[in-house]
């Protein structure tokens, strides 16, 4: 929707109306966008992180960091696609890159240089989902922004939008309505 405003709006600058003569013998379906290459407008992708809300139409999705043991894709529902200690690519598969102890992706290495990363619904980067506690942008590093108790980008702030148990942003909230998502590195 925003893409096509700005869109719109770029025509109607340039001087080419979506009604006028000009933009209906270029393309008579939908004006504004036949005739952008052609005035000299770039056109604009822009990046949004609604893909990631396919729910396991990507390759690098893992999951919902949710403590709701019934969404299908939390990572606490033992019988999911993505909780299950069974998942090809799960967190909770001890034999999976994401779910190694040994593997410097694995969410459960104490020495991973690659784990998964936390992306909230809105866009924001929350951290490492790590146990590594040396890493700067881990969950567990509690000097660090993700890890802190007391940084609002943090899922271990309590009073915090990620973190509040009654936020529908927060992986500790068993009723979020938008809990965090987890990618593969």
């Amino acid at each position: 929707m925003r893409l096509a405003q700005l869109l719109l709006v770029g025509v109607v600058v340039a001087g080419v109306t979506p009604g006028s003569v000009l933009a209906q013998e270029r393309s008579p379906v939908f004006p504004t966008l036949g005739i952008l290459p052609e005035i000299g407008l770039p056109s604009l992708e822009l990046p949004s992180l609604d893909s990631y809300d396919l729910s396991g139409q990507r390759e690098d999705y893992l999951g919902e960091l949710s403590e709701n043991p019934y969404r299908p894709d939390s990572l606490s529902n033992p019988f999911g696609r993505y909780g299950s200690r069974y998942a090809p690519n799960g967190l909770n598969n001890p034999y999976s890159r994401a779910g190694s102890r040994f593997s410097p992706a694995g969410a459960t290495n104490p020495y991973a240089t690659d784990p998964p990363r936390i992306i909230g619904r809105d866009g924001t980067y929350l951290g490492r989902l790590s146990t590594n506690p040396y890493l700067p942008d881990s969950v567990t590093n509690p000097y660090g922004r993700y890890g802190s108790p007391y940084s609002p980008d943090s899922i271990r702030n309590p009073y915090g939008r990620y973190g509040s148990p009654y936020s529908p942003y927060s992986a500790t909230n068993p009723f979020a309505t938008r809990p965090p998502i987890v990618i593969d590195p």
